[in-house]
């Protein structure tokens, strides 16, 4: 009977050895906890499971290096980072918005719009829409870790690799630029 490495153990194991075997193991705790918290964030499970995918390949390939002197014991929170990150350049793209448009194409049976349709409607050509792309992708992540997943400051602070004052610093610069904008 073998016993249960620690995260730690895993991650070392992986990028010192390429070990398939803790690659595995650190697949199989973390792929299903990544995938929910990721799918709070976006709708659309092509893209989730991208990312998920994605996160994982970083971690195997060794672009994704964990430094646990840094990191702390925490690998669920550096898993979360890296999903983060990637979630973002695969929201940034055309791909999702152009698969959005196509599904509600296909789900558009009548000639008046459904409430969700008229909401994404002004939502992407509205003024806020406009007001949050241009924010910065800095401010953007500070608002979206404490607004839309609803971390504390602590915990986006955390997620995004900042210091907690930080995230306090962008929050209130991005919430006055919003105000500005939509005033």
């Amino acid at each position: 009977m073998s016993e249960t490495r620690s995260d730690g153990e895993l991650l070392r194991a992986v990028a010192a050895d390429g070990d398939r075997r803790a690659f595995e193991e650190l697949y199989r705790r973390y792929a299903p906890w990544l995938t929910a918290r990721m799918r709070g964030r976006c709708a659309d499970a092509g893209i989730v499971d991208d990312v998920v995918q994605e996160t994982f390949l970083a971690v195997w390939r060794g672009t994704a290096r964990y430094r646990e002197d840094v990191e702390g014991a925490d690998a669920a929170g550096w898993l979360w980072r890296i999903a983060s990150r990637r979630m973002v350049d695969a929201l940034r793209g055309a791909g999702a918005r152009g698969r959005l448009r196509q599904a509600l194409a296909r789900l558009r049976h009548r000639d008046e719009a459904s409430a969700e349709e008229r909401v994404l409607a002004g939502v992407e050509h509205g003024d806020l829409a406009g007001a949050l792309v241009r924010l910065s992708p800095e401010l953007r992540a500070v608002l979206q870790a404490t607004v839309v997943d609803g971390l504390t400051t602590r915990e986006a602070a955390v997620l995004l690799g900042i210091p907690p004052g930080t995230v306090k610093t962008r929050a209130m610069r991005a919430r006055r630029q919003l105000r500005e904008a939509l005033a």
